[in-house]
């Protein structure tokens, strides 16, 4: 468990930011853009969370990775629409709407937290 509290303080942080952007920002730039960057450390946090530390970090963030393009190619094929998603909450969270825009912020996210593991571990020893 110790190992894994950083990560879910880290979370709970990024998720009220992202929270926030989603109920606040209404722009063209940070909802968007900054949005998609920032929900990857997210979801890197929660897989360190979920995982306990069981796989290399640059591992769980590739992994985020692939897992966010995943979801965004779901959202090409309108997977809510198809699974009859009909809660807000579960529609935004899983999305609406495919843009390839956010595969670059995506990639963007992740390369911040690879560089991010890097200055640490760098820091560390």
């Amino acid at each position: 468990m110790k190992q894994r509290k950083p990560y879910i303080i880290i979370f709970l942080v990024i998720f009220a930011v992202e929270t926030c952007i989603a109920l606040f920002v209404h722009d063209d730039f940070v909802r968007p853009y900054i949005g998609d960057v920032i929900v990857m450390w997210a979801v890197y946090c929660f897989a360190q969370i979920i995982l306990g530390g069981r796989f290399g970090s640059y591992k769980v963030a590739v992994g985020s990775l692939i897992f966010a393009f995943f979801v965004e190619l779901l959202q090409k094929f309108r997977i809510v629409d198809v699974l009859g998603i009909k809660s807000p909450i579960l529609r935004t969270i899983i999305g609406t709407s495919f843009a390839p825009a956010d595969l670059v912020c995506y990639l963007a996210g992740t390369a911040v937290t690879v560089a991010w593991i890097w200055l640490y571990r760098k820091k560390k020893a």
